[in-house]
């Protein structure tokens, strides 16, 4: 064996050895884990369920600060951008490289046809501004401020376009998402502590509490999800405010939402009940209370997470449904459906096309949830290969 396959065969042998001494840093690691360790480990492997995490936490961001992100207040009418299309942002000029900016339109009319045109000002390009002055808002009703996200200092920047009545449909989305995506979370929290509680019931205690619960949840599930929808939003008064209206859409998804969980909790319950550490735990004298909440419930935490997570587009989807068929949220109240609603005509969809963009917030927000929990409930069992 000459040098050059001895320098060889060390090289090999100290790469193996240095695998291995890896692979078993990897195994002491493993088996040193928490649950939740081995959990998080597992859901950062699965690149698209991370990406998702990222976008809704975008979303929730932009919704929380929306007075900031959105240029403009969502109500300011402005009859010279009606059905204004969206504005363009470019970085050429006259071919040369610049920094961002936007050609201002102008309000006019078809000389032929009378009909409503809007023509860009070439002559009077507008650069597009971070951290712009424009409306006053106070943020969280506390801190009174003028700084906006981005804006432009001649004019109105809509990268959406405006609605019917000049409103920026772009800032009118941003405010949107703030009660689209609370009516989604409020109402998996009420569905999780209904679940919870009369799954655990049915399935810790059986018998006659188990009985009726069943027949319940056989009753809510037997009805069509839309149609009970519809029925609970007409219930609703008319001349409710706002916030009550909003109260009670998130009730109405509630009702509808904690059955499917129920479900499960009940089957975890009836599995967990035969388990020999809860067996244990009974004859060590553990109370009911901390049998369920100290042993039971903590057992089964990420199945819980991966099903609750799932259950957030389906409440999104159900206030959209329901707001877009003038059956839940209404104007003046902003979310996604209500600015669906205004696009509910052929003729508004084939001349103002950009009146769908909320829908494409709605989709991503769907997707992102539904990713997310496809990762999570990968996550929720670290030892399945």
């Amino acid at each position: 064996m000459n040098d050059r396959e001895r320098v060889s065969v060390g090289s090999q042998s100290q790469t193996e050895d240095n695998l291995l001494h890896e692979t078993q840093a990897d195994s002491s690691a493993f088996s040193r884990a928490s649950q939740w360790q081995l959990i998080r480990w597992r859901f950062l492997k699965h690149r698209v369920a991370v990406i998702a995490l990222g976008v809704l936490a975008l979303l929730y961001l932009c919704a929380l600060f929306a007075e900031f992100v959105a240029p403009y207040d969502p109500r300011s009418i402005d009859s010279k951008y009606t059905h204004a299309p969206p504005q363009r942002i470019r970085i050429l000029y006259n071919g040369q490289l610049s920094l961002p900016y936007v050609f201002p339109v102008v309000k006019g009319r078809d000389p032929q046809t009378l009909a409503t045109q809007y023509t860009e000002n070439t002559n009077a390009p507008s650069r597009l501004r971070l951290f712009a002055r424009g409306d006053s808002y106070r943020l969280w009703g506390m801190l009174e401020s003028d700084i906006h996200l981005f804006g432009v200092k001649n004019g109105r920047f809509m990268p959406f376009g405006g609605d019917a009545a000049g409103r920026d449909i772009f800032s009118r989305t941003i405010f949107g998402a703030r009660l689209s995506l609370t009516i989604g979370l409020l109402g998996v929290f009420l569905a999780l502590l209904l679940g919870i509680l009369l799954g655990g019931i049915s399935g810790y205690f059986g018998r006659t509490p188990d009985v009726l619960i069943q027949r319940l949840i056989e009753t809510l599930r037997s009805i069509p999800t839309l149609p009970l929808w519809l029925a609970l939003s007409v219930a609703l008064p008319d001349h409710w405010s706002i916030p009550q209206r909003f109260i009670a859409i998130t009730v109405v998804l509630s009702i509808v939402g904690w059955a499917d969980l129920a479900r499960e909790v009940r089957g975890k319950f009836m599995a967990l009940r035969e388990e020999g550490f809860v067996r244990a735990a009974e004859l060590g004298g553990a109370s009911t209370r901390r049998l369920i909440f100290s042993h039971m419930l903590p057992s089964f935490y990420s199945h819980i997470i991966a099903a609750t997570t799932l259950s957030v587009p389906v409440m999104i989807l159900g206030e959209t449904t329901s707001s877009f068929l003038s059956l839940g949220l209404q104007a003046p109240a902003i979310s996604w459906g209500v600015l669906l609603s205004d696009a509910q005509h052929f003729r508004v969809i084939s001349q103002t096309p950009w009146f769908m963009i909320p829908g494409l917030f709605v989709v991503v927000t769907v997707l992102a949830f539904n990713f997310l929990g496809d990762g999570l409930r990968d996550a929720a069992d670290p030892y399945a290969n």
